[in-house]
């Protein structure tokens, strides 16, 4: 009789994988998930960077958080712009450009730019924050900095309307002693541009610039540094619509005049130069717009040598406002 048929036997099995597993298996399958992110991993450079910059924010109170980067907020307000480099961050402060905290690296060698930027910073009363290189570099999104970093808060724009109205009203009152003199930017994308405008209107009595609220520089670390501190005595305006803006300007009083090349009068022999004026001026490419120059009250243009197709922006709104001082002061 076989060994199968008698009682209390066991039954040998074939051997090799058997069909079904009864979900024995079922863990082993799901695997162990998507791979962490490399600063979540304990064992990785990145999560120990990411340890030491926490602790770092833990010790200065600000809980963890880091300054913003310059970068477009909501709505397309502008948020703080970073100033990274020993170069560009003692010259900022040498220039005054407002500033909201220095930024500098722990144990970082110390040459004559970093001692001066943290003399200047202190005498200023701003802040100084000490970091670790990992938590600048974060913070820099990898820019050079060489350990240090200047945190710039965003520019206040006062609006263009009430800007140019309040000057027209402190000059009815007596309280300016020339007529209003404005300059308005008509497409003028470099911040240098614009700084260098901001100065020749400080230098010859002007009381404020305007800008469009698209397309245009805006007062960035290099339009503070180029106009030489005269942002500060100067303030910029800016206007949702330029056009719009001319007109609440005619409207007020105000003489618009459009600088080109092509004018209806030139420079010397202008005639308005007694009454409130808002001197426009385009890009050095295109010049003038379409619109802007149709809404201007005339155009005027500068005498220069016909070798000489156009003259830089800042340079012919330095031209103007001069012309335009030297006439007020003959007939003062």
């Amino acid at each position: 009789m076989a060994n199968s048929s008698r009682s209390g036997a066991v039954r040998k099995l074939k051997k090799g994988p058997v069909k079904g597993t009864g979900g024995l298996g079922r863990k082993a399958l799901e695997g162990k998930g998507p791979t962490p992110k490399a600063e979540e991993r304990t064992y990785h450079k990145a999560y120990k960077n990411k340890q030491l910059a926490e602790r770092s924010a833990a010790k200065r109170g600000t809980g963890g958080t880091t300054a913003p980067r310059r970068s477009s907020g909501p709505k397309g307000k502008a948020t703080e712009e970073l100033v990274t480099g020993r170069n560009s961050v003692v010259e900022a402060l040498r220039a005054g450009i407002p500033a909201k905290a220095l930024y500098v690296a722990v144990r970082v060698d110390m040459d004559e730019r970093v001692r001066e930027s943290i003399k200047l910073a202190t005498e200023r009363g701003i802040p100084l924050l000490e970091a670790h290189k990992p938590e600048l570099d974060r913070l820099t999104e990898e820019a050079v900095h060489q350990g240090l970093v200047l945190q710039i808060p965003p520019y206040e724009y006062e609006d263009a309307v009430d800007a140019a109205g309040e000057i027209m009203s402190e000059w009815k009152k007596g309280h300016i002693a020339n007529a209003p003199l404005i300059v308005a930017l008509d497409g003028i994308t470099d911040p240098r541009n614009l700084g260098a405008i901001i100065r020749s209107v400080s230098a010859f009595s002007g009381q404020a610039v305007i800008i469009p609220e698209r397309r245009s520089a805006g007062v960035t670390a290099s339009a503070w540094k180029t106009s030489a501190g005269a942002a500060v005595r100067v303030p910029v305006a800016k206007a949702p619509n330029l056009n719009r803006a001319i007109g609440s300007f005619q409207k007020m009083g105000y003489f618009v005049l459009g600088l080109d090349g092509d004018g209806d009068v030139s420079l010397p022999d202008l005639g308005l130069a007694q009454d409130p004026i808002c001197l426009v001026v385009g890009s050095e490419g295109k010049g003038l717009s379409r619109l802007v120059r149709e809404n201007c009250d005339q155009i005027v243009s500068i005498p220069i040598n016909s070798a000489m197709e156009s003259l830089n922006a800042s340079m012919a709104v330095g031209i103007s406002l001069y012309e335009v001082s030297k006439q007020r002061a003959a007939q003062a």
